[in-house]
């Protein structure tokens, strides 16, 4: 178990000019407010407090948080008052654990309760973002419990963590600790695929991570032939969740798994990336069609690397992914990342700085904003008018939780869609006039049915007609909800 001196040390190594006894005064205040209080699995209800405190101190997050997520359930489960809360650790500490409350408990227990408890969870997002962090970490911390449960609640809860939760954290960008839910809520979801992934993999992990430990020194002495300043190497394991759901693409495969073990290289600048890819390239050779540019187009979660699959010593094929120490730390921790700041400063400072070195004129604010542009947009779609609660559940896991693809309009902007996305989701997603008087479209420059399913990377061209009106049909192949709505609200106006 993690005690909270071991919390702090850690808190205190990420923020160390931080004082921390208010972090030590709201773990004594938990304590006491959940004294006698036991979890299903026997243990003192404190050791869940320390659990989420735990996982949002290694996303590095501010002392706000950590201290927030001490008392998250002070106020559904103890005799601890909101007056009281406020008095003790003030308004911002006061807001997040109330934030947390009014979440309630998400249940796939009746569609109805569901739906209202999802809306008040993403609009406690919009407020603001810690929220859901702490929800996140508490989560994973049930999840890690959960064998204390019978066996249909565990079930239940771990199905809701695969379909919610996780792409959640996906969306935010934390990577790590999606993986983290993923590879626990697997284990009870799909218990058989669950071993035999684990048998499988148990054996080649131990293989690759002997052969790249070969490798290693090479890449080392390459780069520093050609001047490049390597600031680390490391090899990094696919999550179990993850491999399945790649092992199915290819009809279980195996042998088209090229990244079960990846080698990161951290290199200082962007330019250093780029050099780095074509330095590796000219050593070995790289596997055509593998090369993926993610520092020019970025995930839409804010995910940046350059990724290269090349044939290595004795034919072995290595997946590599180039970033710098930014890159790095934003893909593990995503959004998080942003509450991570040293020297005292706090966010805003953080992102001001940030931005004059990059001599942008964007508003320090809208730094962060920028990137939660899709929580505004889930704001907007809650306005949608759906037909029954289930409705809203399978639009919400198609229109942001679904994973994404990214096409490009002919002047290069870069479109966002969920995976399955066809040239009429991107017609509405660009404006709904375009929508409605589509007759056409273009991908990679060749004429395309309308109804086909656009792939990563595709430039996407739409022919429109003036007067022309939306197709009742499209309904059966669209996925978007923004498209569906458009269509039905054409033909009710009409």
């Amino acid at each position: 178990m993690t005690s909270i001196e071991q919390i702090i040390q850690k808190f205190k190594n990420n923020n160390p000019s931080e004082d921390t006894k208010d972090i030590l005064r709201a773990y004594h205040f938990a304590l006491k407010a959940h004294r006698g209080q036991k979890r299903k699995s026997g243990e003192d209800y404190i050791y869940h407090c320390l659990g989420t405190a735990e996982t949002l101190v290694e996303l590095k997050l501010d002392k706000e948080t950590i201290i927030a997520a001490l008392l998250h359930d002070i106020l559904d489960d103890t005799e601890a008052t909101k007056n009281q809360l406020k008095r003790e650790f003030g308004e911002e500490v006061f807001n997040l654990v109330q934030g947390v409350c009014k979440i309630g408990k998400i249940k796939y227990r009746g569609q109805e309760r569901m739906t209202e408890n999802l809306r008040k969870l993403f609009l406690a997002m919009a407020k603001d973002i810690r929220v859901i962090l702490i929800k996140l970490a508490d989560r994973l911390h049930n999840m890690k419990t959960l064998d204390a449960l019978p066996e249909e609640k565990q079930k239940r809860i771990a199905l809701e963590t695969l379909e919610i939760y996780a792409p959640l954290a996906y969306r935010l960008g934390i990577g790590e600790l999606k993986g983290q839910l993923e590879d626990v809520a697997f284990s009870y979801v799909y218990p058989t695929e669950y071993n035999e992934i684990v048998k499988q993999v148990e054996n080649k992990y131990v293989k690759w991570e002997n052969h790249l430990k070969e490798i290693i020194p090479s890449v080392r002495k390459v780069l520093a032939k050609k001047g490049i300043k390597v600031i680390e190497i490391h090899s990094r394991t696919k999550h179990y969740y993850s491999l399945y759901k790649k092992l199915l693409k290819y009809d279980m495969n195996w042998h088209k798994i090229y990244d079960l073990v990846a080698l990161r290289i951290i290199v200082p600048d962007i330019e250093s990336c780029y050099a780095t890819l074509g330095i590796i390239h000219k050593e070995w050779r790289p596997l055509i069609g593998r090369i993926k540019d993610y520092i020019a187009i970025t995930k839409p979660n804010g995910y940046q690397s350059l990724h290269t699959t090349i044939f290595c010593h004795k034919g072995r094929i290595i997946e590599f992914q180039i970033r710098t120490p930014k890159m790095h730390e934003e893909a593990e921790y995503g959004i998080a990342a942003h509450w991570y700041y040293s020297e005292n400063k706090n966010l805003k400072e953080y992102i001001r700085e940030k931005i004059l070195k990059q001599k942008s004129k964007r508003k320090p604010e809208e730094e962060l904003k920028k990137e939660l542009t899709w929580v505004k947009q889930l704001q907007e779609w809650q306005k949608e008018k759906f037909s029954s609660p289930q409705e809203f559940i399978d639009s919400l896991k198609i229109d942001f939780l679904k994973d994404r693809i990214f096409v490009f309009t002919p002047n290069g902007d870069v479109i966002d869609l969920p995976e399955g996305a066809t040239p009429i989701d991107f017609a509405y997603q660009i404006h709904s006039d375009i929508g409605d008087q589509c007759v056409g479209v273009k991908i990679n420059g060749k004429l395309s049915p309308i109804s086909e399913q656009l792939q990563n990377g595709q430039l996407i061209e739409i022919m429109t007609q003036k007067n022309k009106k939306p197709n009742r049909d499209w309904l059966k192949f669209v996925k978007t909800s923004q498209a569906k709505s458009r269509i039905k609200s054409w033909y009710r106006k009409n």
